[in-house]
């Protein structure tokens, strides 16, 4: 099935999550010339970009080869978030996405987030807002309730199919879950039930196998993938050629993984300067070297590095010397 969101159609079934501190610009370029069908922007909380606050404005940057854009906004008054999405377009967005799964404290707590699908009233005038302020497509990201007595994902997705919304992904946990336990797939199937809009099922799926498991149990049309991409900002692509019929796909070679981190650390210092970029990349990195033999040392290399120049030479370094261990063994 090809997902179209007004007049977009969607290259595969295979999107990329919105992850706070990781899907920012460079992450997601990669990730799209790599393969997803949809990346989409770290979280922006609305009022902050209104505001003009660098954080904000910084999580809105794109580039034209990751298009099409797709901005993820939170917030909990509507005014303000339909001016957000209206701002968002402005600057470029194609696709408005409302967050209403993050389960962290700091945005529950101030009552955005999945919070809001403790109280459906609220979400729905945000979700209103939101669709009234812009002409592009607007989705929707939930969990599966608040907790296990309130599964009312079903009810909000009715509550959001009715006012225009385009796409709706499910989070197979709830909020009180946080990422405990084990996706329940088999979940989204009631949300399925609720509406026709194209639906996307998201949580624990690390793999083609992950991802036709997850689309069977939950009857969705796409799949989401978010910390499984950590470190492989190849894997959307491949699931995706996965589904697509394609033979199953090795992980990527250690030159290939040297050139893709080499790239990210590029883009990071393009996007974040250097500073920042530097301090940044290290979390990727670590990522990107889990499980090689030398990886602990080479964690620790990278750690006391400032000098660009440095970093990029322990990149490489880390990555050869991986390789002639393993070609040694």
């Amino acid at each position: 099935m090809t997902i179209t969101l007004g007049t977009i159609a969607l290259d595969n079934p295979v999107f990329l999550a919105p992850m706070s501190g990781i899907t920012d610009m460079a992450f997601r370029r990669i990730a799209r010339r790599l393969g997803a069908g949809l990346v989409v922007s770290e979280m922006v909380v609305g009022q902050e970009l209104l505001s003009g606050s660098r954080e904000g404005l910084r999580r809105v940057q794109y580039a034209d080869d990751e298009a099409p854009v797709a901005i993820q906004l939170a917030g909990n008054e509507a005014n303000s978030l339909g001016e957000a999405a209206r701002l968002a377009q402005d600057l470029g967005a194609q696709i408005i996405d409302i967050n209403m799964g993050c389960p962290a404290k700091k945005v529950c707590n101030g009552y955005a987030g999945s919070a809001l699908m403790r109280e459906l009233g609220l979400a729905a005038r945000l979700i209103a807002a939101t669709v009234a302020a812009v002409s592009v497509p607007v989705t929707l990201k939930m969990r599966l309730g608040w907790d296990d007595a309130s599964r009312n994902a079903p009810e909000l997705a009715r509550i959001a199919a009715d006012l225009g919304v385009a796409m709706i992904t499910v989070h197979g946990r709830t909020r009180c879950q946080f990422y405990k336990g084990e996706a329940d797939w088999s979940a989204v199937a009631a949300v399925r039930d609720a509406v026709d809009l194209p639906l996307v099922v998201n949580g624990d799926i690390a793999s083609a196998d992950d991802a036709r498991e997850a689309l069977i149990r939950s009857g969705a049309d796409a799949v989401m993938v978010g910390r499984a991409c950590q470190g492989r900002p190849w894997l959307p692509g491949q699931i995706a050629r996965g589904l697509s019929g394609e033979a199953p796909e090795d992980e990527p070679d250690l030159p290939t993984r040297r050139s893709i981190a080499l790239e990210h650390f590029e883009a990071m210092i393009d996007h974040h300067g250097v500073e920042l970029g530097v301090r940044c990349f290290r979390k990727h990195f670590a990522w990107y070297v889990e499980g090689l033999s030398n990886e602990k040392t080479a964690r620790a290399r990278i750690n006391s590095q400032t000098d660009p120049d440095e970093v990029r030479q322990a990149v490489a370094e880390a990555f050869d010397e991986a390789r002639e261990l393993a070609e040694a063994a």
